[in-house]
């Protein structure tokens, strides 16, 4: 199953590498919200991994994200002559290659160490007072930055080279697909649906709980680290309320829209609703619309929140949440 999947990955990574070749064929807008995609589809499966596989509920990963796009943004800034300098030799296309996905590791690497130091202490708590702690340091990240003028303070922070193109951006989605998945499919991955069935029954019988939710948690916000990283090389440009609790909360909604514990259903709500406040922005400029109706459809939270509520009447597992997508045995 395992020599399967990595097959699988590589097949994947090819396909990517081939593709991202005709991407200066695409339009920058089309190009802009392709990227989108694949960033918030790696944002969605990871905190997919706290969320819905190990039943918990955070509401700060965005601020694991904007960890990983200042640290990457500050090394890829002050980094860029003596690290490309000093692999000059191997030339210009492998020295970049090297340097960015560096670039990206110690993003991932920071927040994944922000993750850990706010899941240590705040993982010992259950249900709506997690919610609250993770939004509350989500929140604490975002003032930090603000008020540390190394990272530009509240004026936000330029980033002087656009190295994120289509073939980092879905290498790393396809990568966090493929760890995330064989992770919760291993025998030590269970662990985390034990936790999320039962975890009263699951200290019982000798699981270290908390090890594995503040694993997961760790996990996660590496990944929205690295996540952060793509971002923050593909807009070359990054504030602080970019990454506030709003951010959060579109996060959190393709997760409960996909399907919590679905990693299939993630990646096609996260799609879904990079899209669609595109679409809506387009409706809301059709001539024959009601004055007072383009406004209210321009504005994404408000059709979000009523997709959330309609969800919530409907199908409160999500679009595809406890289907069995797997392949039966013969």
């Amino acid at each position: 199953m395992l020599e399967r999947h990595k097959i699988s990955l590589l097949a994947a990574l090819a396909a990517i590498f081939v593709v991202s070749r005709f991407s200066s064929h695409i339009g920058p807008y089309y190009y802009d919200i392709i990227l989108s995609i694949g960033i918030n589809i790696i944002l969605a499966v990871s905190l997919n991994l706290v969320n819905g596989y190990t039943g918990q509920f955070s509401l700060g990963h965005a601020g694991f994200m904007s960890v990983g796009a200042y640290a990457a943004a500050v090394f890829t800034t002050y980094g860029a002559a003596p690290f490309l300098g000093a692999l000059k030799p191997l030339g210009p296309f492998v020295s970049v290659s090297i340097f960015f996905g560096l670039a990206l590791f110690l993003g991932g690497i920071a927040a994944g160490l922000t993750g850990m130091l706010v899941g240590i202490p705040s993982l010992r708590l259950k249900g709506d007072y997690l919610a609250i702690v993770t939004l509350g340091f989500g929140e604490i990240i975002k003032v930090i930055i603000e008020n540390v003028d190394f990272l530009g303070g509240a004026r936000g922070f330029s980033v002087p080279s656009g190295y994120t193109d289509l073939f980092w951006v879905y290498a790393m989605a396809a990568i966090t697909i493929y760890v995330v998945l064989n992770l919760v499919n291993s025998t030590y991955g269970r662990g985390f649906l034990t936790v999320r069935d039962d975890e009263i029954a699951a200290e019982a019988m000798g699981i270290n709980t908390t090890k594995y939710k503040v694993l997961a948690f760790t996990l996660a916000a590496f990944f929205a680290g690295i996540a952060g990283g793509l971002y923050a090389h593909f807009k070359q440009f990054i504030n602080p309320e970019g990454f506030g609790f709003l951010r959060s909360v579109d996060i959190v909604t393709m997760v409960i829209l996909g399907g919590m514990g679905s990693t299939a259903g993630v990646v096609i709500a996260a799609i879904l609703l990079t899209i669609l406040p595109e679409w809506l922005r387009w409706v809301s400029e059709l001539p024959f619309l009601p004055h007072w109706l383009g406004p209210l459809l321009a504005n994404r939270m408000i059709p979000y929140s009523l997709l959330l509520i309609l969800l919530m009447l409907t199908r409160p597992q999500g679009l595809f949440g406890g289907i069995n997508l797997k392949r039966k045995k013969a």
